[in-house]
């Protein structure tokens, strides 16, 4: 291959990296995309947790409210049968004793009646606490909706424009010879998508490591192929 040949062929590799390094990174990017929605959801998710700890606590309430009322009908109970048994009794003694066993029988019910009260007091303020838990979580859910509309979008672009590469690396593939392009293809699939760079300041533009001035001559001779001693990407030398 001629001097010239060979420099139209590395130059012909230039314009395939530019290519391929933004297919890469089209790549790298629709990658990243399930790992995004996913973190979406999860917050999402997270954000639910406080309604249903919320709803949890409300059936929570009412289970022992009920329980009260249990308590409190069981009390009453307690209370007509001791009544019922006060005109049974035979010394003014007993009598008192009894009345006073009634009084702390209803002092009970009250404390119980009391602990129901406010068991309802609790639970309409949970209620209020549930609605604006739902009207906060109703906004949330839009900015999810929102953020996973805007992940679909963003791939179906990624798809049209990585589509419209391909046609393009296909048509610049089809003038590199057949080796050269193999031999390219293996260092970029080695070489995290970058297989061609420029010496830049004396330095590869792959890894950065030093370039000897002979090196850079042989590169501007373009009698073969140069590549980096450190990372093995191909040279060129940028006009």
């Amino acid at each position: 291959m001629s001097t010239a040949d060979l420099k139209a062929q590395i130059m012909g590799l230039v314009k395939l990296q530019e290519l391929d390094s933004e297919i890469y990174a089209l790549k790298g990017e629709k990658e990243s995309k399930p790992l995004e929605i996913k973190v979406l959801e999860e917050s999402f998710e997270a954000k639910k947790q406080n309604l249903v700890a919320l709803e949890k606590k409300s059936l929570e309430i009412q289970a022992q409210r009920k329980e009260k009322e249990l308590e409190l009908a069981s009390n009453g109970e307690a209370v007509k049968k001791l009544q019922g048994q006060l005109y049974s009794l035979k010394t003014n003694k007993e009598f008192q004793a009894m009345l006073q066993q009634i009084a702390d029988t209803k002092a009970d019910g009250s404390l119980i009646e009391e602990k129901i009260l406010l068991s309802y007091e609790e639970s309409d303020k949970v209620k209020v606490e549930i609605e604006q838990e739902k009207l906060k979580l109703k906004e949330e859910e839009k900015v999810f909706q929102e953020g996973r509309k805007k992940v679909d979008l963003r791939l179906k672009e990624i798809d049209e424009r990585m589509n419209q590469l391909q046609a393009q690396r296909k048509e610049a593939a089809s003038g590199i010879d057949p080796k050269l392009l193999a031999e390219y293809e293996r260092i970029l699939s080695s070489r995290a998508g970058l297989a061609i760079v420029a010496v830049v300041e004396n330095s590869c533009g792959g890894c950065h490591m030093l370039v000897p001035p002979q090196v850079i001559n042989l590169i501007k001779m373009y009698d073969h192929i140069v590549t980096c001693e450190v990372c093995n990407r191909i040279f060129y030398i940028a006009e």
